[in-house]
């Protein structure tokens, strides 16, 4: 059986990678979305398994002491990571799986799964961006500043990505998600299955 693939989707805040991942899912149910853990308490309308898995900073401790997590970084002084085992287990099953994290994070990702997908979703503008940003009425004006300012840096790291999406629809962004994953599984290292039929003596 050949290994799901691993595919790591990052952007700027108000760029939509949320909104593509979610869709993509609901296309592809048998896809694995690997759910960080943190240690901070849940936010009102969070759900624990769906949004974060909230754990006690004793078990993050154990978790890092056990290498139990891909990558971690905080944020606002609060640790986040993402959990090794459940995503080893998808690809062994032949389950695609996608991390939904900052560039911080997926860079972290690439040291150890170099082989993986790596999507950059871009805004089509960064006044488009503004303009979502500020649609969402739930930050103030200096909020939004400062999500730009952060927008700004990361937009820097986008040569490093494989692939750069840009989000003008979700329509669009999703179709280019599904034609990369299949670019992808044409990879030598998807391809296992084949390999072993026609290279036997």
């Amino acid at each position: 059986m050949n290994k799901g693939q691993l595919m790591v989707i990052s952007g700027p805040s108000g760029a939509g990678k949320g909104t593509i991942c979610t869709e993509y899912i609901k296309r592809h149910p048998d896809t694995f979305l690997s759910v960080s853990v943190t240690e901070r308490a849940p936010r009102p309308g969070e759900i624990d398994g769906v949004h974060y898995n909230f754990i006690s900073k004793e078990d993050f401790d154990k978790l890092i002491a056990n290498d139990g997590l891909i990558e971690w970084a905080v944020y606002n002084g609060n640790r986040y990571g993402s959990p090794k085992a459940p995503v080893l287990k998808a690809i062994e099953e032949g389950r695609d799986v996608i991390f939904e994290i900052e560039v911080v994070g997926g860079a972290a990702v690439r040291q150890q799964y170099p082989d993986g997908v790596y999507i950059f979703i871009a805004p089509p503008s960064l006044e488009g961006l503004r303009e979502r940003l500020a649609g969402r009425n739930t930050e103030t004006v200096q909020q939004i500043e400062n999500r730009l300012a952060k927008a700004s840096a990361e937009l820097e790291i986008m040569p490093h990505y494989d692939y750069i999406v840009v989000n003008d629809t979700v329509e669009n962004g999703v179709k280019a998600i599904e034609e990369i994953v299949a670019s992808a599984r044409l990879r030598p290292s998807q391809q296992q299955e084949i390999i072993e039929k026609l290279q036997k003596k």
